[in-house]
Order: structure tokens, then sequence, then C-alpha cells
């Protein structure tokens, strides 16, 4: 018979452990972003809520169409804590994304959230690539009023499968959701990652590797 209090001390450790891997709830009603603010933490330091504005939790904009003349035919425009302070420790954030026909929202990650993205006009080819050892592609092809999820830190995508504009609004768990665009990540860093690794995990030569970073 298992020892009672063994067994209830493992409880509360258990419980302790989960506590301390979940996100803090906030401990006030509200925490608008003091932007200018110096103090370094995890997040935004607050400004003093007295001071509070309709402002700090507004956003306008997203009724215009981002500008898609770029190498990849598509624009995200996000609503991030950066652009809208009320969203200071609440754990969301928005974005709209615009692609031109055939346009793609390049292979990408976000470390920190989870995105759920509704396409509200076109068709859109979307995907993500599960972890090591399997990479496996799930995708799927999405009409108007479609809704699609992305797993948080997993790789993912969208195309514009048919040859008029389309957009989609996307919801992610994060105040700050990051984005790591992997080719702009892996060949476009600064300084460059030397070519004679890239030529080794591609399995390619490293002139390409070189004609491949020349454009980031």
């Amino acid at each position: 018979m298992a020892n009672p209090i063994s067994f209830s001390g493992l409880l509360v450790l258990c419980l302790c452990i989960i506590a301390i891997a979940s996100d803090n709830s906030p401990l006030q009603d509200f925490c608008v972003a003091d932007l200018n603010s110096a103090v370094l933490l995890n997040g935004l330091a607050c400004k003093d809520p007295k001071l509070a504005q309709a402002s700090d939790f507004s956003f306008s904009g997203l009724h215009i169409a981002g500008n898609t003349s770029n190498a990849v035919g598509s624009r995200v425009t996000p609503v991030t804590v950066a652009q809208l302070p009320g969203l200071n420790t609440l754990g969301i954030s928005f974005a709209r994304v615009d692609y031109a026909p055939w346009g793609v929202n390049p292979p990408h990650t976000h470390p920190r959230a989870t995105e759920i993205l509704t396409v509200l006009k076109g068709c859109l080819e979307v995907g993500f690539v599960t972890s090591n050892p399997e990479n496996r592609l799930i995708t799927k092809v999405l009409q108007k009023g479609d809704v699609f999820v992305f797993p948080v830190g997993l790789i993912h995508f969208q195309r514009n499968v048919r040859p008029g504009n389309a957009v989609a609004f996307a919801a992610l768990s994060s105040q700050n959701p990051g984005v790591i665009t992997i080719a702009n990540a892996v060949f476009g860093s600064k300084p460059d990652v030397d070519s004679d690794i890239l030529a080794k995990a591609f399995q390619i030569d490293e002139s390409i590797v070189k004609d491949i970073q020349s454009k980031f």
C-alpha cells in the first residue's frame, strides 16, 4: 500500500509544477504597456492605470489592404502589444494577411503562440509540418469562411491558389507571438551562417547557398 504522506507530497509537487508551467493570470483589470519605459522585464512595464485612455485599447486600419508588391506576394498587418498597448498581459493578438494572386505567406513559426486563421476572401492552401522525426505535412485548401489552426512553434505557411486577391484574419495566443521566417532566418542572418554549414544541412553546393544568401 502506498504511503499516504508520500502520495500527498507527490500530488502537491505535481500541482506546483503545473502552476509554474502556466502563464500567470493578470492581477489587475489591465496593464497598458508603457512603450517608453526603460525597465527591462519579461513583457512590458505597465503605465499608471489612471492614465489609461480608450486609445490604449483600440486600433484602426484593418480595413485597409496591405501592400503585396514584394517578392512573396503577401503582407501581414500585425496588431500585437507594439501596436495596441492594451494587449499587455492579456495573452492575445491579431493580424490581417493580404495575398496577391498566387502570393505566399512563406514558411515561418510563432515561437510563443498558436494561431487560428479565418479566410475572409479568396481561397488559400495552408499547412504545417510536425516536429522531428516525422516531419509530417498537414495541409488543406480553405474557402471563404473556413478556419484552420497552426499549433504553437510549428512551421506553417499559406498560399493563395486563385488568380484574385485573398484576405485572412488571424488570432494568436500571445500579446507578442514573435515570427521566424525560415528562409530569412537561415539565409538572411546577420552575420551569415557559414555556407559550408548550410550546404551540409540542405545537401546542396556551397555556391547555391551563397547565391541564395545574396538575395536576403
